[in-house]
């Protein structure tokens, strides 16, 4: 390729020196044909590009990266993996080129596949604390040994980039809030304004322009933490392009390959840790004199103050059923004896299901993201066990019950009994009226005597509620008689005799 320098040389001796082609060709050693190019184009400079792109070492892997795209091709993008991952997996067959050459044939051959027309954006900034983005993404795990789909719910602060991942087994509402708390606990405070695409947990109708129906939970939860939420328009994924492409980016360093977790409480410390590690060693985009953790921390006193969590709960009207058991996501939850058969109030919270009856708790579990699970609490149908004593051999929540250690005991050595049974649920029914930790320290005495009957035990329980004896009356020395009377039975006789 003919440098501009030469290009000007060639320029100055033709039109200002008036010099020939044939001497400027001999002076200058270059053609005549390349003079002749010069001067008769008016171009100062040219571009060279070659029709076919040598690829001396790619050249043989071609067929290979192909194969490889073209099943890519058939997964949804955010599966698809970038250059870099497959230039690894290059290297790892024995390729022993450059990166290059992969990514310019990777980029050409999505292109000439995808022929989409360009589209051009206006660049956004936004000051410290005013806004961030919310977004969620489905990534795929390996949880114990075997490969999950999980929710992530990506947040990021739009002045300082800061990102935060946190997953969860579902996307629904309570875990919308959940996400929100966590991610402002994460940061040290909100943002004024949230910006989130038309997602059903938050926008329940869409009308002309920006406005919408929001959600009346979602509207609490932002009212709570002093948020102006702020939806795109509909497919317009651009107006929190911020999130998008942090979806995009941390999934190829985050997600793949796939981490190997045994709780999803591991995975989001380790999630954590990974925003911040990248956070500290990533540049800002337009500060670029600075990393996105030193832009976060200058941006930290701007946020709004961190407020308590919001108490993020989804509530529904249920019956529960007369075997005490009430329908909650997928799952059936024991409640307390008094609800069967009544209305209640199930309340699902991220991570614990409760349930109501007239504002009194008859039920708190923690909550199962499986299917078709019956979780009992055996403590529930107490006072259905003690009217009905035969259920403890054979009802379903009593299997494998996980009972104190004292009491535990106790059941074990009345075992021998014709009537054990019996002589337990006996003991069992004073939970009721004696509560828990007051029916373990009666086994527990009854244990150290080495009696274990349900009498005795009864018999402790009934001394520990006797009322302490009445303190004895202290006489003041001003009520003392000063002559102690004696006792004289043979007064009587006296008595006796005169009568």
């Amino acid at each position: 390729m003919i440098g501009v320098d030469l290009i000007g040389q060639i320029r100055r001796a033709f039109f200002e020196q008036r010099r020939a082609i044939k001497e400027i060709s001999r002076e200058l050693r270059v053609s005549r044909a390349t003079v002749r190019k010069v001067v008769r184009s008016d171009k100062t400079a040219f571009v060279y590009a070659r029709e076919v792109q040598p690829t001396p070492k790619l050249g043989k892997w071609i067929g290979t990266l192909t194969a490889i795209l073209e099943e890519e091709a058939t997964l949804p993008k955010r599966e698809r993996r970038s250059t870099q991952r497959l230039f690894e997996e290059l290297r790892g067959r024995g390729y022993d080129g450059a990166h290059d050459s992969v990514h310019r044939f990777v980029k050409e051959w999505r292109e000439e596949r995808a022929r989409l027309p360009a589209q051009a954006f206006v660049p956004m900034s936004f000051a410290p604390g005013e806004a961030y983005q919310f977004d969620w993404s489905h990534e795929t795990i390996t949880l114990q040994g075997l490969p999950l789909m999980v929710k992530a719910a990506h947040m990021r602060l739009s002045h300082s980039r800061m990102p935060f991942v946190r997953t969860y087994f579902r996307e629904t509402q309570e875990l919308v809030f959940d996400a929100h708390d966590k991610a402002f606990a994460f940061y040290g405070g909100a943002c004024r304004r949230g910006i989130y695409d038309n997602m059903k947990t938050a926008v329940e109708a869409i009308f002309i322009g920006k406005a919408r129906q929001y959600n009346r939970r979602f509207l609490q939860m932002c009212s709570h933490h002093l948020i102006e939420p702020v939806a795109c328009s509909p497919a317009s994924g651009w107006e929190k392009g911020q999130v998008e492409n942090q979806v995009g980016n941390l999934r190829d360093r985050l997600f793949r390959p796939k981490p190997r977790v045994s709780s999803l409480a591991e995975l989001n410390r380790w999630l954590e840790d990974q925003c911040v590690a990248y956070a500290k060693r990533t540049k800002h985009p337009e500060l670029k004199d600075r990393t996105i953790w030193e832009v976060f921390q200058e941006e930290r006193p701007s946020l709004v103050e961190l407020r308590a969590p919001f108490d993020g709960f989804v509530e529904k009207a249920v019956r529960a059923t007369t075997t005490c058991l009430i329908m909650a996501d997928h799952n059936r939850y024991s409640v307390d004896a008094r609800a069967a058969g009544r209305m209640v109030l199930v309340r699902s919270h991220a991570e614990r299901i409760v349930v109501l009856l007239d504002d009194t708790v008859v039920a708190d579990h923690a909550r199962s993201f499986r299917r078709d699970q019956i979780i009992y609490d055996p403590w529930y149908y107490l006072p259905v066990l003690v009217r009905k004593p035969g259920a403890l051999r054979n009802g379903a929540p009593f299997k494998d019950w996980d009972l104190p250690p004292a009491l535990a005991q106790v059941r074990q050595r009345l075992k021998h009994h014709p009537d054990s049974d019996r002589q337990f649920i006996k003991v069992l029914g004073r939970v009721l009226d004696h509560g828990l930790d007051a029916v373990e320290a009666a086994c527990a005495e009854a244990l150290a005597a080495g009696i274990a009957n349900g009498d005795v035990i009864l018999t402790v329980l009934a001394r520990q509620r006797q009322p302490p004896p009445a303190p004895s009356i202290t006489t003041s020395d001003a009520l003392r008689l000063r002559i102690e009377p004696s006792a004289d039975c043979g007064r009587y006789d006296s008595i006796r005799k005169v009568a």
